[in-house]
């Protein structure tokens, strides 16, 4: 007995045993349970193939083609956030195409070696964590699930990760679900890659910013800049004002020589003339060597209350 599973793309051999049968009775039958992991979509056929000798001695052959189509269980769709902090967001979007409910046993990313990973589909209730979907993670035909990941570069690779160009790569998703008879599925995506945004020859990034601010009130931020280009900079700091935004300091100072992928941080002061949410604009770094002006606007939002309000 040959049991083989042909596919578009290559013949496999099923068989559970290669032993031969003895002898096989009559009204008597032989029982062999084949596995296999079906990992290609399309049309599929079992070729099953019996040779035997009857009782004369004449040796006989027949084969017998069993064809079944093979569809996709689950459509996933990807989305890609990058933030100011390096940290990228991964939205999976996962779609049950069959015709029956599926119990989603488990969803994980594996990041690439640059990134930690944090699941952000659970939620904290009284000191225990549940999933956002509830106890029952079932999903019924047709239906769609968001799952969110917050990626963050490893310490090593902080530096490397926030002046990459190109792609780089994230990770894979691995999905496990089960279906009506607790039968069991696995998809395991290839690596996903994303754009990297384009920083320029200056990035700069704010570390830290208050929520709330008093009308009136100096407030603290703290910058990074980054050198991303491959030459030294020798960068002058300028602060424009605004409508609502004021700075508080000197204008116009040098910030010394940064090299390259280097960094360096700005604390800096400023107050707001204006309540609401307001825009923090107006920073300018000038490269002397080039006479290059690098203009950042709109870097933050923070909301500003009177004093009174805050109390």
């Amino acid at each position: 007995l040959q049991a083989d599973l042909q596919t578009s793309s290559q013949r496999l051999n099923l068989s559970a045993s290669s032993a031969a049968v003895a002898e096989l009775k009559p009204d008597c039958c032989i029982d062999d349970v084949i596995h296999h992991e079906v990992k290609e979509i399309g049309t599929h056929i079992l070729v099953c193939a019996v040779s035997y000798t009857t009782q004369t001695g004449e040796k006989m052959y027949f084969r017998k083609f069993f064809k079944f189509q093979v569809l996709k269980p689950l459509d996933v769709k990807t989305k890609f956030y990058n933030a100011e902090t390096d940290e990228v967001f991964l939205e999976a979007q996962i779609q049950n195409i069959t015709t029956s409910p599926m119990f989603m046993e488990k969803v994980s990313l594996e990041p690439s070696m640059m990134y930690n990973v944090a699941e952000l589909n659970t939620v904290d209730t009284v000191g225990k964590s549940e999933s956002t979907f509830g106890a029952r993670t079932y999903l019924q035909p047709m239906d769609t699930r968001q799952y969110l990941y917050c990626l963050k570069p490893k310490q090593e690779f902080a530096e490397k990760a926030g002046v990459i160009k190109g792609v780089t790569v994230i990770g894979k998703l691995d999905i496990v679900w089960k279906t009506n008879l607790g039968e069991r599925g696995r998809l395991q995506t290839s690596q996903l890659q994303r754009m990297a945004p384009g920083y320029g020859d200056v990035r700069l990034s704010l570390e830290t910013i208050p929520d709330t601010v008093n009308l009136e009130e100096p407030f603290d931020i703290t910058c990074k800049v980054t050198n991303c280009s491959e030459r030294t900079m020798d960068l002058v700091l300028e602060m424009c004002n605004t409508n609502s935004i004021h700075w508080c300091g000197v204008s116009g100072r040098q910030l010394g020589k940064l090299h390259p992928s280097s960094s360096l941080h700005l604390a800096l002061t400023l107050l707001s003339s204006v309540q609401g949410l307001q825009s923090v604009s107006g920073l300018r770094l000038t490269d002397t060597f080039l006479k290059r002006t690098y203009e950042y606007d709109d870097i933050a939002q923070v909301c500003v209350v009177s004093s009174e309000v805050k109390q």
